[in-house]
């Protein structure tokens, strides 16, 4: 086990609800929670201010709107957040080769495999610099924690939330560890915990003090060996870097259980399908189906097949994820659906007899139908007579839209054949609020803008385009080696993925972002926190 603290752990403070704030100046120091706005939604990420009314990550939204009435409610917008996370991983990678991302806006850094850390000083520095550079960047903040493990070095960046760095000198380990809870070591979920407390077991001091033995005629032998391990201070996981995606996963939550068996049957074919894009999109294949069933009574049940081969065709995945649905028994409801693909490999064996049978059964599902023309002639003016009429846009709360005269904004809320905007940008002051017609055609969908506005390069630069680096006021081993950007507030810890749909990839990496902070111009997004850098 090394000794000097060259293990970096990078948290983005309540990543989501900090990159909307920064997005939204009029949403800066108040209450923002985000995820799914459905009756059955789920808090993703609430900003440090919506925390102090008890809103959490992974709070049903309806318990958070009690808790927080007059918080702002955003549905995600995760192209921004990908891009943002792939802005902070570049940086990271620069850093080091030995880049482990364990979410969009988390991961472990090996500093001492890039050269870039060898003992306390430099890692500190490394550290300092790293959030210095992310401002820069992107506007927002991130906690780091610097250890010798990559369990401590989380340990650590938890301590420094928000907007902190903390660095766990060698040494004292132990000592740090001892008081704590034993829900702070990896593995301790509420069920390990309830069943250490009821053997009088609290602290990571008690487990150490426990022994072995104990602990493994406790929680079994692998369990027990390796939390006694990891209370005496001793992790020995590398930082692995690009790790191996295990499955690619879809599904849906809906507002109203389906009851209808066909509907069912759609959804599943649906899912399939989605999954199937995403799975292409990964240059993936993959042998073994899931399909996930939540019922009525939140009772959840996974089923699976195996095929002869990987394959990413949509026909054979569709196939085997019905012939699953069969054995399940939807009677009284389905509140949530999802099919899945592990066993993934980077090649495709056709299926060639159920390719087969989809071509058959596309061929017969087309000589079925009449084509265009002849629907045109036999309803030249639409069913009724007359056009049929357009569907009406939906607006989600938080995400962008531009109009033809008012120019960049985005979506208040939305309702009874209206829309609110508020027109403002990330570099502009508060804007104002505007209703619409959801149908009026000078109002449309816009791509995010950058939370940092990119201005032009050179001499034509003012000293007030950047600012000085500030890693943290008090902190003796901090040095200016890079501007500090004001960021936007709201930070904490926490941030999840559940917006009533979900996509999930198990694991990926974003494309290295180079980047020169010392050139990158200044953000105004607002008022930063105060960074802090220390130690334990």
């Amino acid at each position: 086990m090394r000794t000097a603290p060259t293990i970096l752990h990078l948290d983005m403070d309540a990543f989501f609800a900090s990159a909307e704030q920064a997005s939204k100046p009029s949403l800066r120091g108040k209450a923002v929670v985000v995820g799914g706005l459905g009756p059955r939604g789920v808090v993703s990420t609430a900003s440090y201010e919506a925390r102090v009314f008890g809103v959490n990550s992974a709070m049903p939204m309806a318990q958070a709107r009690r808790r927080a009435p007059n918080a702002a409610y955003l549905v995600p917008r995760f192209a921004l957040y990908k891009e943002v996370s792939e802005q902070v991983m570049g940086l990271l990678r620069a850093l080091s080769p030995l880049v482990e991302p364990l979410s969009l806006d988390e991961a472990f850094v090996d500093l001492e495999a890039g050269g870039t850390a060898w003992d306390e000083r430099s890692a500190r520095l490394a550290g300092v610099k790293l959030r210095a550079d992310i401002r820069a960047v992107t506007g927002l903040t991130g906690s780091v924690g610097l250890a010798a493990s990559k369990m401590l070095a989380k340990i650590a960046s938890e301590q420094a939330k928000p907007d902190g760095l903390v660095l766990i000198d060698p040494g004292t380990e132990r000592e740090l560890l001892g008081p704590m809870s034993v829900r702070t070591l990896p593995g301790v979920g509420p069920a390990t915990g309830d069943h250490l407390r009821r053997a009088g077991i609290t602290t990571v001091e008690e487990i150490a003090e426990a022994g072995e033995d104990e602990l493994v005629r406790l929680l079994g032998k692998a369990h027990g060996h390796a939390l006694f391990a990891m209370a005496l201070a001793r992790d020995d996981r590398p930082v692995v870097s690009d790790r191996e995606t295990k499955s690619v996963s879809v599904e849906d939550t809906y507002d109203v259980d389906i009851h209808d068996r066909v509907r069912v049957g759609l959804e599943v074919a649906r899912l399939a399908d989605r999954c199937v894009r995403r799975l292409r999109g990964a240059g993936l294949s993959g042998r073994t189906i899931v399909l996930k069933v939540r019922r009525y009574d939140f009772s959840t049940l996974t089923r699976s097949e195996t095929l002869r081969g990987p394959t990413d065709d949509p026909g054979v995945v569709q196939e085997a994820a019905a012939r699953l649905l069969e054995g399940v028994d939807t009677t009284g409801g389905v509140r949530l659906l999802g099919v899945g693909v592990s066993g993934l490999a980077d090649y495709t064996q056709e299926d060639l007899f159920a390719q087969a049978q989809a071509q058959a059964h596309a061929e017969a599902v087309a000589a079925a139908e009449p084509s265009a023309q002849e629907q045109a002639e036999a309803e030249p003016d639409g069913p009724a007579g007359g056009k049929e009429p357009a569907a009406e846009r939906r607006w989600s709360a938080g995400h962008d839209v531009r109009h033809a005269e008012f120019g960049h904004g985005w979506v208040q809320g939305s309702g009874l054949g209206r829309v609110t905007v508020r027109f403002e940008t990330p570099y502009s002051e508060p804007g104002r609020v505007r209703t619409f017609r959801t149908d009026d055609p000078r109002l449309e969908p816009a791509d995010p803008l950058p939370l940092v506005e990119r201005r032009p390069e050179g001499p034509g630069r003012t000293p007030a385009d950047v600012e000085p680096g500030a890693s943290g006021a008090g902190a003796p081993d901090a040095e200016p080696t890079a501007p500090a950007v004001s960021s936007a507030g709201g930070q904490g810890a926490g941030d999840q993925v559940s917006s009533g749909t979900g996509d999930q990839v198990s694991s990926g990496t974003g494309d290295q972002v180079s980047s020169d902070p010392a050139s990158r111009p200044k953000s105004r997004s607002g008022g930063g926190g105060g960074a802090a850098t220390s130690s334990p």
